[in-house]
């Protein structure tokens, strides 16, 4: 005797599949447990926010593409408590960029390699609000 599968059940178990796999693999950076940063991460222009961070400490870490030697950093951020830093490195690994996110207004990183940058944001003990952006000099 044959089972017989209703079709609502067998796409339900296939959806559910799909989603599943769909799920694996992704190269999209999580976040570090604690922040929920909002990220706009595009060739050459890359934005982050959080709207609120209390006393927390850690390290996020960002792979960015920049096809410039250099970039503009626009800083808006309050810092109420502790410390938030920017780092930033060019595809061959030199510093180009390390500043507090308390200083606010727009920064040029130093000239670099064009290719995949590395953002690091550091907190320390931080809480506030952080804001910046990360675009390639015209």
């Amino acid at each position: 005797m044959r089972a017989l599968t209703s079709p609502r059940v067998w796409t339900a178990g296939m959806l559910a599949a799909g989603l599943a796999i769909a799920g694996c693999g992704s190269d999209s950076p999580t976040a570090p447990p604690g922040i929920q940063p909002q990220i706009a991460n595009l060739p050459d222009d890359f934005s982050y926010q959080i709207t609120s961070v209390t006393n927390y400490s850690g390290t996020a870490l960002y792979t960015w593409q920049n096809t410039g030697i250099a970039a503009n950093v626009n800083q808006a951020t309050t810092v109420t408590l502790g410390t938030i830093t920017l780092q930033i490195t060019d595809a061959g690994g030199t510093q180009v960029y390390s500043r507090s996110l308390s200083d606010n207004g727009t920064f040029l990183t130093g000239n670099g390699t064009t290719g995949n940058w590395h953002l690091r944001v550091t907190y320390t003990g931080a809480s506030g609000t952080v804001n910046f952006r990360v675009q390639k000099k015209t």
